[in-house]
């Protein structure tokens, strides 16, 4: 028997949200872009589509915040509330 992976619909599942990791770093990390003068939307998306970390700034440890999470986490995060609304 062959298995054709095309027939097949991947599962995506997300992990608990007891403690929301990724939206308490991108409040902390705008909050830091908004501190030193950045347009936090521009850098953020930047940074996503990038991969790129000299789009965040390293004010208040931003930097290294933001690269505790993979894009993906930072991705599901702002989809997942977007579409919320």
């Amino acid at each position: 028997m062959t298995w054709d992976v095309t027939d097949k619909t991947m599962m995506f599942k997300i992990q608990g949200e007891e403690y929301n990791q990724a939206r308490d770093i991108l409040l902390k990390v705008y909050a830091a872009l908004v501190e030193k003068g950045y347009n936090p939307i521009n850098q953020l998306v930047g940074y996503l589509l990038s991969g790129d970390p000299a789009y965040i700034t390293s004010h208040g440890n931003a930097r290294s915040l933001i690269r505790r999470l993979e894009r993906d986490e930072l991705l599901e995060e702002l989809v997942k509330n977007y579409l919320k609304e």
